[in-house]
């Protein structure tokens, strides 16, 4: 959809408390503002409102980018926006919003970490969902990656920013650090963007990154491997015990493929593995954690491209439905 054919709303229909931006409505902070849950005068549906921080430093330059993206780009597996705001308040200051489908489920964090959102865990990600999360992730990347007519790098991919609907499809949102690409680079890499301008998020971010080298394709492969295994093994790249030399992806690797079980989530063990199925383990399970190492190899070389994940992991999927039929375990069985 088109900013350009978007309508542009007035300041006060998001300051209004009667559309929901208010302190008690808010669902999340970002790098560069607020997310609300509101209500417009022309939606019957609830909606999701960024409103951007224009006083942080970077948020102006976000909001242009974050329309530049949405205005080139439309998929199923991406956010969708409604609506945008760019005008002058009451006060004379700058103001910028956008409006998104409201996403019922939330975030792919809230589901990893819910005692980080102080959420309980009656209800864990099942195996099936897991691999559709995925899919769906890749099949975004994919898309922005070799199906724009410039391709899209994200550049801050992470769970926090992948958003659940209500049938669990996964949407990809926050595009305000990607980069547009011309299309005609040398092996996907973005060479007239400098490291500077780049900020993405600590664990998730490519180490060639911080060595200075371009932004690529190839990183937000690696930003897809590192969020793949934290789906599978429920640990954060950032947490505590990664450190001295060991990531995330170390600690998987050593134990790939004998001892994997070990560092599963322990959701996944309960439910879907439960009682010891070789077989799941072996056909659906090994194969997506291979995948998530074999995208977040240090060497940009060595990952894997979208397309080639995209193909892999609905290989697994078929896979798993044809276990569950062979079992007699309905999709419904699996929240699938």
């Amino acid at each position: 959809m088109a900013t350009s054919q978007l309508s542009c709303l007035p300041a006060d229909i998001f300051r209004s408390s009667a559309y929901g931006v208010t302190p008690s409505k808010l669902l999340g902070l970002g790098s560069f503002g607020s997310v609300y849950k509101g209500n417009l005068p022309f939606e019957d549906d609830p909606v999701a409102i960024k409103v951007f921080n224009l006083r942080r430093y970077g948020a102006p330059s976000s909001f242009i980018a974050e329309c530049e993206v949405l205005r080139n780009t439309r998929h199923r597996n991406l956010v969708k926006v409604i609506s945008l705001c760019s005008t002058v308040d009451p006060t004379g200051s700058d103001f910028k919003a956008l409006v998104f489908h409201y996403m019922p489920n939330g975030s792919l964090d809230r589901w990893l970490h819910p005692e980080d959102h102080g959420c309980d865990k009656r209800r864990f990600l099942s195996l099936c969902e897991r691999i559709n999360i995925a899919l769906d992730v890749a099949y975004a990347l994919d898309y922005l990656h070799n199906q724009c007519a410039s391709p899209v790098i994200h550049c801050d991919l992470k769970p926090s920013n992948v958003l659940l609907d209500l049938k669990m499809t996964a949407h990809v949102s926050d595009f305000g650090l990607a980069k547009f690409m011309c299309a005609s680079s040398f092996e996907g890499r973005a060479s007239s963007t400098s490291l500077a301008s780049l900020k993405g998020s600590i664990g998730y971010i490519a180490p060639e990154y911080g060595m200075g080298g371009p932004i690529s394709k190839k990183g937000d492969v690696y930003s897809y491997g590192v969020l793949l295994l934290e789906m599978f093994t429920g640990k954060r790249p950032t947490d505590k015990e990664f450190k001295d030399g060991l990531s995330l992806h170390k600690h998987v690797d050593t134990k790939f493929p004998q001892g994997t079980a070990e560092i599963l989530d322990p959701a996944i063990l309960q439910s879907d593995l439960l009682g010891g199925n070789l077989e799941m383990m072996q056909t659906c399970v090994l194969p997506m954690i291979k995948v998530g190492l074999l995208c977040s190899m240090a060497s940009p070389q060595g990952r894997l491209g979208m397309g080639q994940v995209s193909t892999e992991i609905l290989t697994v999927k078929r896979v798993f439905h044809e276990l569950c039929s062979r079992n007699g375990v309905s999709s419904l069985d699996k929240y699938c």
